[in-house]
């Protein structure tokens, strides 16, 4: 896949369904008819199956007016790629449509940032950011996004690659026009009541906007939630743009759907504002 190209979707039928008509159907489902909307500098959505964590993700971003620029910070699952990687050119397809990269805002990330790399690889088969557009193009039909997937663990690069997006955003005049969106599921397969506490620990870590102690609960507790990286990215570009308040709008784990309480997955929706 050459940067120019169109990324295809990689879990369509899978995590969500491929047809446009079924897709429409299932994200109006879990949401909730004339909610109001307010502005946000930056959120976190969970990324599972729309089945198990749809109605999550569906409720934080149908509250939010959506910006004409996403930055959209997701984990690397599949390990390919560079550590901490951004597509710079070209779009991603969905089978809601096409949703181009906002080209001058990446290459302005990439200027700044000593990490970020330029590479689709990382991007090809990761669902973590995919997941989260169709429920984007839901809602607003037009939007640009730039896609950054993260394999680093290493705090001090991550605290850094928030300051650069901040900074890109701001250098761009896109503050008002730029929402940032983590991706992350939190617990995984532990019993509802410990999964509850440990993910209840990390929550509240980021609704004081505290990546510190984010990190901290995260080892303390071993939580397994795989898009820690990018929330921390996400909270210290979140301040440096001015965010003082977040709020949880919803939590749930796959037993709300599977009945299975022994061992489940933890899904939290968090708007940050001003």
């Amino acid at each position: 896949m050459n940067e120019l190209s169109i990324r295809q979707p990689a879990v369509a039928g899978q995590f969500y369904p491929s047809s446009k008509k079924l897709l429409r159907e299932q994200i109006r489902e879990f949401t909730t008819e004339n909610a109001s909307k307010q502005d946000a500098i930056a959120c976190m959505l969970p990324h599972a199956g729309y089945i198990y964590s749809g109605r999550v993700a569906v409720e934080t971003v149908s509250g939010i007016n959506i910006k004409d620029n996403i930055v959209l910070l997701g984990p690397n699952h599949t390990g390919y790629g560079k550590k901490i990687s951004v597509m710079s050119r070209g779009s991603w397809q969905t089978p809601l449509g096409n949703i181009k990269i906002n080209t001058g805002l990446a290459k302005e990330i990439l200027r700044l940032s000593d990490e970020l790399e330029e590479d689709s690889l990382a991007h090809f088969r990761e669902h973590s950011l995919e997941v989260e557009l169709p429920i984007l193009q839901y809602f607003k039909a037009n939007f640009s996004i730039v896609p950054i997937a993260i394999l680093s663990n290493e705090i001090s690069i991550l605290k850094k690659l928030g300051i650069v997006i901040a900074n890109a955003i701001q250098n761009s005049d896109l503050n008002k026009a730029t929402l940032i969106i983590a991706s992350s599921d939190m617990t995984h397969y532990e019993p509802e009541k410990i999964a509850f506490e440990k993910d209840t620990a990390a929550i509240n870590a980021i609704l004081e906007l505290n990546e510190n102690k984010l990190i901290e609960k995260i080892r303390e507790l071993d939580i397994t939630m795989c898009g820690y990286a990018p929330a921390i990215a996400m909270i210290t570009a979140a301040k440096a743009l001015g965010a003082k308040n977040a709020r949880l709008v919803r939590y749930q784990t796959s037993a709300d759907v599977t009945g299975d309480k022994s061992s489940v997955v933890g899904y939290a929706g968090i708007v940050i504002q001003s």
